[in-house]
């Protein structure tokens, strides 16, 4: 239901009308009065409703972003492959590591393959611009990193 709710969100900010805020605004009182009889989830669906104003920004302003985790989003990769791997056995591995996979990111956020990136780093054959050259071309905001 919750993600049902999130897609009719993303279909209104392709086209915003009036008549489609009050009954999103409806849908989400009536979303979030729900009761599983599950406290802990009865306790965060409460939290969510009381944060309604803030959730529902987008109601009132359909430019802006319905999330804005972008640097989660982007550590989300790094998390997994930790749980997978319990964790580096060298402070110069954890190193490697994070670097690789900001690349992978960056490269992702970019719509660069990570692959060829990398293959043309070690290659030393250069044809591709640095990922730092690419982020300055597109303008790409939320990056709060260096690649390159």
């Amino acid at each position: 239901m919750y993600w049902d709710y999130y897609r009719k969100l993303l279909e209104f900010k392709e086209i915003p009308n009036s008549d489609e805020v009050t009954r999103l605004s409806a849908e989400f009182n009536s979303l979030f009065a729900t009761i599983t009889g599950y406290p802990a989830l009865d306790d965060r669906i409460t939290k969510t409703l009381a944060k309604k104003s803030e959730l529902l920004i987008a109601l009132k302003y359909p430019e802006v972003p319905l999330h804005n985790n972008e640097s989660e989003l982007g550590a989300r990769a790094q998390v997994r492959r930790r749980d997978v791997s319990l964790h580096t056995m060298t402070e110069d591995g954890t190193k490697a590591n994070d670097t690789f996979l900001t690349i992978v990111e960056t490269a992702k956020k970019l719509g660069v393959s990570a692959y060829a990136y990398i293959h043309d780093r070690v290659s030393k054959r250069f044809c591709m611009p640095s990922l730092a050259k690419m982020i300055r071309a597109k303008g790409v905001s939320g990056m709060d990193y260096d690649a390159g």
